[in-house]
């Protein structure tokens, strides 16, 4: 029996295909209670064994988020050089100024220690920590579009500046910056998409059937 009624799935499906990355924030800043229930949506998430592996690291700071900004731009700049003429001027056109605009950066990050040496799952697939980490993500992302809020992840930087500006132990993997905040700028479409990047791929060619490259 299906728990959900038809208005509720429309609002799911509605918060999927709606949910965006932002890069472009107002100063306003965000209720707490609001901020709570993203990272009880987000500490919802499945995770492999049930071994829970993240952590979130609030940054309200300027102080903070300048340093974190210069890490992103100093990586961007870095990655410039693997592209030429119209791509690589439209790379260096990708905001990453929402660090400093938007009123919180969420710092989320995986302990691939966190459940001890045999976690169900991850003996056999030691990346099920990063992708448990990745679901609780994507619980906040949807959670923070249902809020009226926007987001932007922010994934080119160096690990270790992200280590040292955040004081984050060396064996955990900060895996996201996470820009939060209001927006009178969201977009109808994804960034990349609307900056003709990339499109987005038709659905039917990535589907096979009982075995890989068998389409119906």
């Amino acid at each position: 029996m299906n728990q959900f009624r038809d208005e509720e799935k429309e609002a799911v499906y509605k918060a999927i295909y709606t949910r965006r990355d932002v890069r472009t924030f107002l100063p306003d800043p965000i209720e707490e209670d609001i901020i709570m229930r993203l990272l009880d949506a987000a500490h919802h998430g499945p995770s492999v064994g049930f071994m829970q592996p993240w952590n979130f690291i609030l940054v309200r700071s300027a102080e903070v988020k300048k340093k974190l900004a210069w890490a992103a731009d100093k990586e961007r700049r870095a990655l410039a050089i693997h592209y030429e003429g119209e791509r690589e001027t439209k790379f260096m056109s990708l905001k990453i100024e929402g660090l400093e605009q938007a009123p919180l950066t969420i710092c989320v990050t995986c302990d691939p220690t966190r459940g001890g040496s045999h976690v169900l799952g991850r003996n056999s697939i030691p990346e099920t920590d990063m992708m448990s980490t990745a679901c609780a993500i994507q619980n906040m992302w949807l959670a923070a579009c249902v809020e009226g809020l926007a987001m932007g992840w922010v994934s080119f930087y160096k690990k270790n500046d992200i280590r040292d500006i955040l004081s984050i132990p060396p064996h955990i993997d900060p895996v996201a910056l996470l820009s939060v905040g209001y927006t009178d700028q969201y977009p109808s479409m994804p960034i990349l998409e609307s900056a003709n990047w990339e499109k987005r791929r038709s659905l039917e060619p990535l589907i096979f059937n009982e075995a890989w490259g068998a389409q119906a």
